[in-house]
């Protein structure tokens, strides 16, 4: 049984061409044959939006565009990459000595990237060392992190302790509430124009000089004003409408493609409005989405640019993407040149893979 899976998965997961000529690449260019392979699927976030920092889950889909790795273990301490476009050059490093040049992006950076993560986690777990990221992004003195979390005003104002409430969650935690009562607490709580570091110092009980020095991350030091409520508003009712878009998932009523759509819809309304993390580039595709047959539409990967995410019913998806096409890039010689990579067509996927050949 543990011989034939791996087959009957890559027979289902990975196109036998595509395996044939990654295979036969792969020994022209090391003159050894793979010994397992990886398959990583694409992923999209089809529902919640900075929440995930915040203590909150997201919904995401693998889709069915993927990378495929062939791999084979060396006892040397070089690891040697290869790409099958020849218009990414080949690259070798030393494993002792992984340097990533964060100004000068490069497509071997990514596998790097992973690397260095594979041996951190594995020094972590050698030595029981403090975790790297969390070393690493510094700043911040998280009992009063009210700017990456808006929570701290929300948690000093229900009496709670503050200085260890640096997530919104946890402030709903400490009360243990719902989140519909949570929203109700913003709206009792903050107030809709924005917050001077002065005013949010002086409900925090500390100096300004504090606040700046404790509270405040590098790339907000200048920053004199802070939209709370609208942030906070956003985080709590997106948490509701990622736990929304699951339980239709889960019970599949018949207007389940309506309902998931409507989630869609108000998710990137609030992002837009709330958040403040669109632009006016994804909102005209966005409207231009559902002009042309989406049920649902949103920004996705964050926003501030990037990408949206549509529900497209089958039928439709023929004309949808003609007129999409015509409408959005065909109107602009720069994104005429980037439409064949940039508007594409998926189902959910299957997830990451490892397998060998039988």
């Amino acid at each position: 049984m543990a011989t034939d899976a791996p087959s009957t998965l890559r027979v289902q997961l990975v196109e036998q061409p595509r395996l044939q000529k990654l295979k036969e690449m792969f020994l022209s260019k090391f003159g050894t044959a793979p010994e397992f392979y990886v398959r990583a699927p694409g992923r999209v976030n089809l529902i919640g939006e900075h929440i995930d920092y915040c203590g909150y889950a997201v919904l995401p889909m693998a889709i069915e565009q993927d990378i495929l790795i062939a791999v084979k273990p060396v006892k040397s301490q070089v690891v040697q990459l290869a790409n099958t476009d020849s218009s990414y050059l080949d690259f070798s490093t030393n494993v002792n000595n992984v340097q990533i040049n964060k100004t000068k992006p490069q497509w071997h950076n990514y596998f790097l990237c992973g690397l260095k993560g594979i041996q951190v986690e594995l020094a972590e777990i050698c030595t029981k060392s403090e975790r790297y990221i969390g070393t690493e992004g510094g700043g911040m003195d998280q009992s009063i992190s009210f700017l990456a979390e808006e929570g701290t005003l929300l948690a000093k104002s229900k009496g709670l302790d503050w200085k260890d409430m640096s997530r919104l969650h946890d402030v709903q935690s400490g009360l243990g509430v719902s989140l519909a009562d949570m929203l109700t607490v913003v709206e009792a709580v903050l107030h809709p124009e924005p917050y001077s570091t002065e005013e949010i110092s002086k409900c925090l009980g500390i100096s300004l000089e504090e606040l700046r020095s404790q509270g405040l991350s590098q790339n907000t030091q200048d920053v004199s004003t802070f939209k709370l409520y609208q942030r906070a508003k956003h985080v709590y009712s997106e948490a509701a409408r990622v736990l929304e878009f699951k339980k239709i998932c889960n019970e599949a009523p018949a207007d389940a493609i309506q309902l998931l759509g409507e989630l869609m819809n108000q998710s990137h309304i609030s992002c837009r409005e709330m958040y403040e993390c669109s632009c006016p580039e994804l909102d005209r595709l966005v409207d231009i989405c559902l002009q042309f047959g989406a049920t649902g539409s949103r920004l996705t990967g964050a926003g501030w640019g990037g990408c949206t995410v549509s529900m497209v019913p089958t039928d439709k998806l023929n004309t949808f993407m003609k007129n999409v096409g015509k409408a959005y890039y065909q109107t602009n010689v720069q994104r005429l040149a980037l439409e064949n990579n940039s508007l594409f067509a998926t189902k959910p996927g299957s997830g990451a893979l490892v397998f060998v050949e039988a």
